[in-house]
Parts: structure tokens; sequence; C-alpha cells
């Protein structure tokens, strides 16, 4: 299989590590670039303390807060897996897209035209991490290329 692009879906929990580093191998065997998607979901948008913060001046450094720390966990994992692709010879170009993830995925995807898109497994139930999950049909469903799950090794 020739491989020009791999679109990978990552935001830095042990899963999403799982499928960086199959990415990384596969783009430094075939010679591919590496399109990374990181999405902040959706559900951060609505957090605004409204409910627990009863001063619009409160609520307002609350927001700005809640926004200062995604951008900075953004742009560490963002820099971190920019650095190991460096260090394979990998070109690599991250968007980071707000939304749900399988929409993000499948609207990237649209735009950029992978042959692989490569994912982490869903984490088990009961482990931490955020609530938002890759819904698996819509991609099964819409991608017109192949779709890796790359199993989390504990």
């Amino acid at each position: 299989m020739g491989l020009r692009r791999i679109l990978l879906a990552s935001h830095g929990t042990p899963g999403a590590r799982a499928a960086e580093k199959a990415a990384l191998e596969k783009a430094a065997h075939t010679g591919a670039e590496i399109v990374h998607l990181y999405v902040v979901p959706d559900f951060w948008a609505g957090m605004k303390g409204d409910d627990w913060l009863n001063s619009p001046p409160a609520r307002n450094a609350f927001g700005d807060y809640l926004e200062q720390e995604l951008e900075r966990e953004t742009e560490a994992e963002i820099d971190r897996l920019g650095r190991a692709a460096q260090e394979k010879s990998v070109p690599l170009t991250s968007h980071v897209l707000n939304g749900k993830p399988a929409d993000c995925l499948l609207r990237l995807a649209a735009h950029c035209d992978p042959d692989l898109v490569v994912i982490g497994a869903p984490r088990k139930k009961g482990e931490p991490g955020y609530s938002s999950r890759m819904k698996l049909q819509p991609l099964v469903q819409s991608l017109g290329c192949p779709l890796l799950i790359v199993p989390r090794r504990s």
C-alpha cells in the first residue's frame, strides 16, 4: 500500500499515543506525511461556571482561565508530537478543530484526502479521561480510506 498522507487523530491520552507511535512508524517506513488532528471537544464551549460563579467578572475571569489552559495543553501536545515526528524525519502538520471528534475527523479527511486514518482504540469504561469519545460508526460509514484503530498496550 503506497501511503502519501496519514491522518492521525491524537490528543495525547495513552490510547492516542499508541496511535501516534503506529502512525509515525508507518510514515517513516513509507515516506508519508502525517496530518495531525487535535480536537477540542465541544463540551468545553459551555463551561462558563454560570451555576456557581454569580458575578459577571468572576465568570469572565474563569472563562479566560479555562481558554488559556486549553490552549496551553493543546500547544504542549502539538509540540510533543512535532518533536517525535522530527526525530523520525516525518513531515507533520497539525490542525486544531472544535467540535465532536468524529465530525472533526471527517471534515479534515474531506479536506486533506488521506490514504489512511489512524486513531487509538476507545478507552475501557471506568478509565479516566474526557467524556468525549470518537464515534466509530460515522467513520466506518463515511471514510473513503482505511481506518486503523490501534490498541493501547498496557
